[in-house]
């Protein structure tokens, strides 16, 4: 009898191949390159192609692939391009960045590309063995990034601490997994949908709301959600900037594209109303916690630490609402919030560069008269995050809200409302610093401002996209719009 070999769809794994085949090839160049940061440009292109083939797939029927493991369909390609938008923006500031610590190396590149692709990995993944590999590829790369800097023991630190954390939520996750897997035998998640609404006694199966309460474990520790958001603050202070602002949108977004179609496709038959209290309860505390201990902040990179503790809390908003358009509403946050928020970072990142000013948010005091075009940018991103009309953060936090109301869970539409109200204070509070304090009078004679090439394009972009699709949304609205399960 003839050997049968499976059907390969490497169609479907495009975008996901052209970002590996990237990262080994500038690990490669990197035995030669003499300037480092023309393999920051290298990866740069290798996104490019990889966002061309990832648009040229929306026209394509999504077609379970790999023995029904991997999928590109339309939520999967939007989320490869937040991943993608977020990593050229993080290597833009990087060529920057890294380059005056003397941290210009090849390696680092390449990091992100192998965390991108673990990222499409888990944003196109149909079985819990995938996601889980995906969920290590991504987060071993971002171990080494969060440690990059061996000059500042904060940073080592930082590293050590979310490598320790990290392997404890991936043993959470895992046993949930053997558990989802003791109980339907199965660990493919359109397998596992269907023998829960087949037996329909899965609400009496201990094993299975175990197993779903341990993955629920591991994803809250990846998206930062209280009370798993401990090294958060420290992780986000220590890393260089670069890597937090990629690490604050990248891995938050696998981390809900994941946890997005586990519940819903695997979970959505039967435990709905389960996991749809266990996430808006989740919600409640993410949100409030986050709010609270930002507005106590005085350093920056802390307070936008515990701001996007705030943020995954809107996003499981949405998570919650479990529907079609909560699905799409979340793309669309996702999708905004990459860019306001590596935006802010980014404006982070030139003060810390060559400048006087810290990472104190008192330094940011006068600083609309020493660099007003900065300045103005820095408060485009904190209105943004703030959800303040007409930028692009508004929309994102409406149509997530909006999904909840339809969900028949006003009521944490509400509080997500009373949330926002209460971050305006620590973002506005930034603005304050800027535009209404002066600096000291016994203060140092502060060293220029400048702003390289890549730092310029990447708080361009950032801006221009937060306001632009602030005015007009529908381009983005269109977009997400194709966000949904194949």
């Amino acid at each position: 009898m003839p050997i049968e070999f499976p059907a390969l769809n490497f169609a479907a794994v495009g975008p996901v191949a052209v970002v590996i085949i990237s990262a080994f090839v500038v690990m490669f160049l990197e035995l030669y390159a003499r300037d480092k940061r023309v393999l920051g440009y290298l990866s740069l292109a290798g996104l490019a192609v990889a966002a061309a083939v990832t648009f040229g797939l929306f026209d394509r029927m999504a077609v379970p692939s790999y023995q029904s493991m991997f999928v590109s369909d339309g939520f999967a390609l939007v989320l490869n391009l937040v991943f993608v938008a977020a990593a050229a923006l993080s290597i833009l500031i990087a060529l920057s960045y890294m380059g005056d610590r003397g941290l210009q190396r090849g390696e680092y590149y390449a990091l992100i590309l192998f965390s991108t692709s673990g990222m499409m990995l888990m944003a196109g993944a149909t079985d819990l063995i995938i996601v889980f590999m995906g969920l290590e590829v991504m987060s071993i790369a971002l171990y080494v990034l969060a440690g990059f800097n061996r000059q500042k023991l904060g940073s080592g630190e930082a590293g050590m601490k979310y490598f320790i954390l990290g392997a404890f939520a991936s043993a959470f996750f895992l046993y949930g997994v053997a558990l989802v897997y003791g109980a339907t035998g199965t660990t493919n998640l359109n397998e596992i949908g269907v023998w829960f609404a087949g037996t329909g006694n899965g609400l009496a199966d201990p094993i299975a709301l175990v197993g779903l309460s341990l993955l629920l474990v591991g994803f809250a520790f990846k998206v930062a959600a209280v009370p798993f958001q401990w090294w958060t603050p420290d992780v986000y202070q220590g890393a260089p900037t670069s890597v937090t602002a990629f690490m604050s949108v990248g891995a938050k977004a696998a981390g809900f594209a994941a946890l997005l179609r586990v519940l819903i496709v695997a979970f959505g038959q039967v435990f709905t109303v389960d996991w749809q209290i266990a996430v808006a309860a989740l919600a409640v505390l993410t949100m409030t916690g986050g709010n609270i201990a930002a507005l106590a902040q005085k350093d920056i990179k802390r307070m936008l630490a515990y701001s996007s503790i705030a943020h995954a809390g809107y996003i499981l908003v949405g998570v919650a609402a479990g529907s079609v358009d909560a699905v799409k509403a979340v793309s669309f946050y996702l999708l905004a919030y990459t860019f306001m928020n590596i935006g802010a970072f980014a404006v982070v990142a030139v003060l810390e560069r060559r400048s006087a000013i810290s990472a104190s948010i008192v330094d940011y005091a006068g600083l609309a008269g020493r660099k007003p075009v900065l300045a103005l940018v820095m408060l485009l991103f904190m209105f943004s995050l703030t959800g303040i009309p007409p930028f692009v953060g508004f929309w994102g936090k409406l149509y997530v809200f909006y999904a909840a109301v339809n969900a028949n869970l006003t009521w944490l539409a509400v509080v997500a409302v009373l949330n926002s109200a209460i971050s305006a204070f620590y973002y506005l509070g930034v603005v304050v610093q800027m535009y209404f304090r002066s600096a000291p009078e016994d203060a140092a004679a502060p060293a220029p401002i400048t702003i390289s090439g890549p730092m310029a394009i990447a708080l361009g972009v950032a801006a221009v996209i937060t306001v632009v699709f602030g005015l007009w949304p529908t381009p983005l609205v269109s977009l997400t719009s194709l966000a949904v399960f194949g």
